[in-house]
């Protein structure tokens, strides 16, 4: 199992591959939620590729060196989101399904709270590792490779030595 490294161009092209498999469907949903701090990113995207409002629910498992230990689940109290009420039609988004407990949790905790007609996932990765089967995947993973996704960088620096980086230069790409 190696590890997989993503640029932003690939990290892009794998979000708008999602997209239009998701089109494809011809599922309609009136509503994305996504999972912060992984999935903020293909909810802000797939929220405006579909015109469709963004809910976002914080949730953390990972800790520890490089943000690479799995720990307890924690899901913030409360969705953040703009409209009045939550759509009952929602397309959960997230990175990737690794081990499926997250996704399958978000679910329980969402449907817990609101009154949800159907939910879906969708996700950029989808691991062999997962006990969880999302409904759309940009990959399928046989294996199950740690993803080193573009924005990761930011984890290995602080504001300090970005702010010594020539403000001229090109985006750092990993």
């Amino acid at each position: 199992m190696s590890d997989l490294y993503v640029s932003w161009s690939e990290y892009h092209k794998n979000i708008e591959s999602l997209a239009i498999t998701i089109y494809q469907s011809g599922w309609e949903f009136n509503q994305i939620v996504c999972l912060a701090k992984g999935g903020l990113r293909l909810g802000d995207i797939l929220s405006r590729l579909f015109r469709q409002p963004l809910a976002i629910l914080s949730a953390s498992s990972y800790g520890g060196t490089s943000n690479q230990v799995r720990g307890k689940l924690v899901f913030s109290e409360h969705l953040s989101m703009t409209t009045p009420k939550l759509g009952n039609r929602i397309l959960l988004v997230d990175d990737l399904a690794d081990s499926g407990i997250t996704l399958s949790q978000t679910i329980n905790w969402l449907k817990s709270r609101y009154q949800i007609q159907e939910i879906r996932t969708a996700v950029i990765w989808h691991k062999a590792s997962s006990s969880f089967q999302p409904d759309y995947a940009a990959h399928y993973l046989s294996s199950s490779p740690w993803i080193h996704q573009p924005f990761e960088i930011y984890e290995q620096m602080t504001v300090a030595q970005l702010a010594q980086v020539d403000p001229q230069a090109a985006i750092i790409e990993t």
